[in-house]
């Protein structure tokens, strides 16, 4: 006798909470991480089994909530009908018809923002097309006629968040400021959205319509204050990579909370064979092991904020260089 697949079987379970109203339209699932630990399995057999309710129907994945049971339209449907027996009814293997996206309603928009709300609840790397048109319940190859692969997706998901959380329609006179706010407006729609930092060319930029703003905003502060191109170049890349590197970390830092359950300051206190080596392989007067002594706390925005001061420092002392006075200079409105 054939023995069942473990995300066979774990996807049964879930449906059965499913169907007995357990789990109801809406609800969340369990995570990969939560069917990690509550089955005892690796995190490629927690993925297939989402996968696998997703390709039946009964769940779809929201930017913001994860991975939910879905909600289906039954009113076209004869009789009462759990979310399973609905599906089973668009499925063909009972009477009736479920409501579903048709060709004729797929649009741009509605692809690219549902790549958004895959992308925000499992990473980039859980996107593919197909997984795309499961969740608008239409053919795979329906898609390329709006995007032409998963690369274009991709660029349109990033221009789609960056346009939902635009600079101010009018700068800050400061140049302080108005460096500042377009990095930090960055970081903002970076932390809301960690993967589609990732994408994004420090060497290769991709010219998006929502990215370009950054650029002209950055390089037209840095013009009006007399740096040449090459400064006006370094400055500008300076603080784009700077940002994009932070929010990688968001990324990494989501990813691993996943796997272990645990913050990034959790895990350093969990780390005794670590303290234990900078104990017995640093000098006693070490700075390496003055932090691990009194302790660091790896928050993410506070080392953002850090760094970002640093360089606009940098900048204040190279215009004080330059003559300009207590590096102070109001940037018109260009």
């Amino acid at each position: 006798m054939a023995v069942e697949a473990p995300y066979r079987r774990i996807a049964a379970e879930i449906r059965a909470r499913i169907a007995s109203g357990e789990l109801a339209p809406g609800d969340p699932v369990p995570s990969t991480r939560q069917i990690t630990r509550e089955w005892g399995v690796a995190m490629a057999t927690a993925t297939k089994v989402i996968a696998t309710l997703r390709e039946a129907g009964l769940v779809e994945t929201r930017s913001g909530a994860g991975t939910v049971v879905r909600r289906i339209d039954v009113g076209a449907l004869g009789g009462q009908m759990n979310v399973v027996e609905a599906v089973g009814a668009f499925h063909g293997t009972t009477p009736g018809r479920v409501r579903r996206t048709t060709d004729v309603e797929l649009s741009r928009d509605r692809v690219v923002r549902s790549a958004v709300a895959i992308a925000d609840a499992e990473g980039l790397a859980m996107l593919t097309m197909r997984r795309v048109a499961a969740d608008l319940g239409v053919a795979t190859m329906s898609l390329y006629r709006y995007v032409p692969g998963k690369e274009d997706l991709v660029l349109a998901m990033i221009d789609a968040v960056l346009g939902d959380d635009p600079l101010p329609d009018r700068p800050p006179p400061h140049w302080r400021a108005r460096l500042e706010t377009a990095a930090t407006g960055m970081w903002r729609v970076f932390k809301a959205h960690p993967w589609a930092a990732e994408p994004l060319s420090l060497t290769r930029p991709q010219l998006l319509p929502n990215l370009l703003p950054y650029a002209e905003w950055s390089l037209d502060t840095l013009r009006a204050l007399g740096f040449g191109v090459d400064d006006m170049m370094y400055i500008h890349l300076a603080l784009f990579g700077h940002v994009r590197s932070s929010a990688l970390s968001l990324e990494a830092e989501t990813r691993a909370r996943e796997e272990t359950g645990m913050t990034n300051d959790e895990w350093a206190d969990d780390q005794d064979e670590l303290t234990a080596l900078v104990d017995s392989s640093s000098e006693p007067h070490s700075g390496l092991r003055y932090v691990a002594e009194r302790g660091f706390d790896y928050d993410l925005d506070a080392l953002f904020e850090a760094g970002l001061r640093l360089l606009l420092d940098g900048i204040a002392a190279e215009m004080a260089r330059r003559g300009v006075r207590d590096g102070q200079v109001d940037v018109p409105v260009l």
